[in-house]
This record gives C-alpha cells, sequence and structure tokens, in this order.
C-alpha cells in the first residue's frame, strides 16, 4: 500500500489499470507527429534495490522531504511493456550508487538488461571508489552509453579527487553522464552548480546531463548550458503540478533561454516512480507554449541526436 497525491492510501496498480495511460500517450506524440517518444530519465535497477529505493519513496526518506506516491510500481517486464506501448522508442535505465563496492553489481545487472530489451540505452552509474576508473573505463571500452550520478544519495562532490580519470575517460569517449546535482528535492552540501562548474572547468568537453534542469538552481544549469558545447539538461519532473509543489516551480523569465537551448534539452520523466500518469509530464511540456519545433525536438530529435535512434 502507498500514500496517494491527496494523502489516502491506494494499492499499487496492475498493468492493465495501466493501458489507458499508454493509449492516452500514444495519442499525444501521434498528434505531434512524432515517431514516438526518447526518454533519457528512466530507471530500471536490480529487484532488491528497486524495493529498496521504493521504500525510501514510501517512507518520505530524509533526502526526499515529503511521501512520493509511484504510480508505475510493477515488475520489470510490466513496466518495458508498457513504455512500449506508450511509444516510448529509447529509453534509459538508471542505477545509480549509493556507496563504495555497488556500482560494480549494479552495472552487470543493468549490462544483462541491456542486452535483453533492445531499444534501452546501456546504462551504468559510478561512485568516487578506488576501482572507478578501472570499471568505468572497461565499460567505455565495452560500448556503455550512459552513466547516471546521484550525488544528493550518494553524498561525495562531482570534483573528487577519486573521479579525475573517471571524467577524463568519459570527456574523451564522449560518453554521456547523466548527473542530479541540483539540489532538489532537499539541499545538501553535496548539491548545487559548484563543483559541476570545477568539473567542466577542467574537462569543458565533458558531455552532461543536467537532472530536473537543475532544480532549483535554474539559472545556473542554464548558464552552463550556454557556457559549454556539451552540457544539456533534461526536463524530467519540472513544470509538473507535483513538482512545483515539491521542489520549486521553473522562473518563467527563463523560459526563453530554455528555448534557445534548443538542441539541449531532453525529454525525461523518472518513470516509474512518479505520482501522476506519464501524459502529465508531456502535457506540462506542451503547455509552456515555447513551440511545435522546441517540443519535437525534446522529445524526439535531441535525443536521436545524442545517442543514435537505435543501438
Amino acid at each position: 500500500m502507498m500514500a496517494g497525491h491527496d494523502g489516502r492510501v491506494t494499492k499499487p496498480a496492475d498493468l492493465p489499470d495501466l493501458l489507458p495511460d499508454a493509449a492516452d500517450v500514444t495519442a499525444w506524440w501521434q498528434r505531434h507527429a512524432l515517431p514516438g517518444l526518447f526518454d533519457v530519465h528512466v530507471h530500471f535497477m536490480a529487484p532488491p534495490v528497486q524495493r529498496a529505493v521504493w521504500d525510501v519513496f514510501d517512507n518520505a526518506g530524509p533526502k526526499l522531504g515529503r511521501r512520493w506516491p509511484i504510480r508505475y510500481r510493477l515488475h520489470d517486464e510490466e513496466r518495458i511493456e508498457l513504455l512500449r506501448s506508450m511509444g516510448i522508442r529509447r529509453f534509459s535505465a538508471l542505477s545509480y550508487a549509493h556507496k563504495p563496492g555497488i556500482a560494480e553489481f549494479l552495472n552487470g545487472w543493468a549490462r544483462d538488461f541491456a542486452e535483453r530489451v533492445p531499444e534501452s540505452l546501456w546504462s551504468a552509474t559510478l561512485y568516487p571508489e578506488e576501482s572507478a576508473a578501472g570499471y568505468v573505463g572497461e565499460l567505455v571500452e565495452a560500448g556503455v552509453e550512459i552513466f547516471k550520478v546521484h550525488v544528493q544519495v550518494g553524498d561525495f562532490l562531482l570534483d573528487d579527487p577519486l573521479l579525475d580519470k573517471v571524467w577524463g575517460t568519459l570527456s574523451d569517449a564522449r560518453v554521456p553522464a547523466l548527473i542530479h546535482v541540483g539540489s532538489g528535492p532537499v539541499a545538501s552540501p553535496y548539491t548545487g552548480p559548484a563543483s559541476l562548474r570545477r568539473v567542466l572547468a577542467r574537462f569543458p568537453d565533458l558531455t552532461v546531463i543536467v537532472a530536473h534542469l537543475g532544480a532549483p538552481e535554474y539559472a545556473d544549469f542554464l548558464e552552463l548550458g550556454e557556457r559549454y558545447e556539451r552540457v544539456h539538461l533534461d526536463t524530467t519532473m519540472v513544470f509538473t503540478d507535483f513538482f512545483s509543489e515539491a521542489t520549486a516551480a521553473y522562473p518563467a523569465d527563463l523560459l526563453p533561454r530554455l528555448q534557445a537551448l534548443g538542441e539541449k534539452v531532453l525529454l525525461g520523466s523518472d518513470f516509474p516512480s512518479i505520482p501522476y500518469p506519464y501524459l502529465h509530464q508531456l502535457e506540462a511540456l506542451e503547455r509552456l507554449d515555447l513551440g511545435e519545433h522546441w517540443l519535437r525536438a525534446v522529445c524526439w530529435d535531441n535525443g536521436v541526436r545524442l545517442f543514435g535512434e537505435t543501438r
């Protein structure tokens, strides 16, 4: 059981209950003449880790600050089927290491996932530890497509010396790192733009995707996207009603700068751990009224440009 958005206790949904969501999402992207959707911020994790993460959400863990109901609490195969039914033609499978010694376990599971789910981005994670340069280098050599880094959960700075070789490897290989470094939903000594700014000063060609548009430090992360050629931002949860209540609403005066970033803004959703229908994220972007070209680029073209339409 879990708490709903209005505080009521609800049971986790079953796949048949959610199939109308798929029809709604499909109708949305068809209306915009898209071939489907490219979602760079989707989570699939080894089952025991996924259960532990959802326990944190259910119990309003200190790094969330509030209860966070999960609409798409389904087994992996059901979630894959639902994404396919929605027309999410490419999506990530992001795990994130929260302590030393777990990244390689998570990465082994994620590698198996990528082998059996061809439309998924081959995803991996990392942590500042002595072994990081070795396993990151091996994964890059093998063809991994994206790394997820979560400094709020992991309690580390991006410019930790143990990551120096990692950033150099990723920069040279142009493998993107999707980084949760903004201070939302709960700030810590490790969040905010400062450590990413220091990393980019040393590795200006590093390919970065800033999760959640860097909420709530939107202007700071926009500036990094404007300054550095390979810094991108994802839209995950931003502009939705729930996120505006939980973190900080996106300032209207920054919308022209977001529009001007063009090909650097990518669709992200945080599926499955969202408390509203997937369609709400799409409608929230649509109601910004930044133009059909911008919307189509965010929801498909920009992801394809960065990762390719197929693996």
